[in-house]
């Protein structure tokens, strides 16, 4: 309650990606206080990994590797790491970030800011091998790539980083890149998925997809997945739909583009999972994400068949103690 308080009458009023610098600055300085701190909840056993519980912190919040130790703490079971891309890149002018609070949702059109493959690669080797929760790498395509060149990027960043990542993920579904959705085409996945996957030294390898795709395309995915043995895919990413919001029509215009995630993608990412799970059969590893809130909310997703849950916006909103409610109120 108090970092509710805090946020709705404090945080609210800074913007938003200051905000979100100050507070991971914080996470990192309390990581030697609360490392000794025991993960919270059941392990949970899926892709040949040990997953300390069955929630994670999906990618974008720690996009350069800097943190992982310190969000475990928080109680995370994993951390995915990124988008990195094959050439660091500032991303899209700011401000880019933005709070729509009566939704408890965010817009981003961040556009992939990071430090890329060769530095996050170096940094993660200083870090070395230690213990903590399991450690995604999440890549996407750099913006300077053209379309026709995505392959050979998606294969610098996998060689790069998958010494280093418990599994990989192929971002095909950030609206914030041109023609990156393009990608989710399965004539145009099926070569990076192959060629990733040639790279990632037997590791697990998941694709992100969006929640926009039509059920057809959803189910195209599957196939396609099962077709060349992915471990998994993760469901879903950001929206660019603006439906149903209680934000004023007004202040969304003016935000502007970018991709939508937090409770307003509640119903439709649990759409997504459960076409997901009916096509896949039980055996497929499902990473359900996208407006989990609650404990009502994640057990409805595992009920769907999730096998994993993450999630980002509701962490911002509810704070640090969020993680550790949400594993204990999920295993219960």
């Amino acid at each position: 309650m108090i970092y509710r308080t805090l946020f709705d009458h404090g945080l609210t009023r800074t913007d938003a990606e200051r905000a979100h610098r100050t507070a991971f600055r914080a996470i990192r300085a309390a990581r030697p206080v609360t490392r000794l701190r025991r993960t919270p909840g059941t392990p949970v056993h899926a892709m040949g990994l040990t997953f300390p519980n069955v929630l994670g912190l999906a990618a974008g919040f720690d996009k350069n590797a800097v943190g992982i130790d310190g969000l475990g703490a928080l109680g995370f079971g994993h951390v995915e790491i990124g988008t990195v891309t094959g050439e660091g890149q500032p991303g899209n002018p700011q401000p880019r970030l933005f709070r729509l609070t009566e939704d408890r949702a965010v817009v981003n059109r961040m556009g992939f800011n990071n430090d890329g493959a060769e530095v996050v690669a170096a940094r993660l080797r200083a870090r070395g091998r230690r213990p903590g929760p399991i450690l995604g790498i999440n890549i996407g395509k750099s913006k300077v790539v053209p379309e026709d060149d995505a392959v050979r990027d998606y294969e610098k960043s996998a060689r790069l980083l998958t010494p280093y990542a418990d599994y990989l993920v192929v971002n095909v579904s950030s609206p914030n890149t041109p023609g990156l959705r393009n990608l989710q085409a399965v004539e145009k996945l099926e070569p990076i998925l192959t060629s990733v996957q040639r790279l990632a030294l037997g590791k697990p390898l998941l694709v992100k997809i969006a929640p926009d795709l039509a059920d057809d395309d959803v189910l195209d995915v599957a196939d396609l997945a099962l077709a060349i043995g992915l471990d998994g895919i993760i469901a879903t990413n950001t929206t660019i739909s603006r439906d149903g919001l209680r934000t004023p029509s007004s202040k969304v215009e003016e935000i502007g583009a970018g991709g939508l995630s937090g409770r307003p993608l509640t119903d439709r990412s649990l759409e997504v999972l459960r076409l997901l799970r009916g096509r896949v059969g039980p055996n497929l590893c499902l990473i359900g994400v996208g407006g989990i809130t609650t404990i009502a909310d994640a057990r409805a997703r595992l009920d769907a068949g999730a096998t994993l849950l993450q999630g980002y916006t509701a962490f911002i909103y509810e704070g640090p103690s969020w993680p550790r409610r949400i594993v204990r109120g999920a295993s219960g």
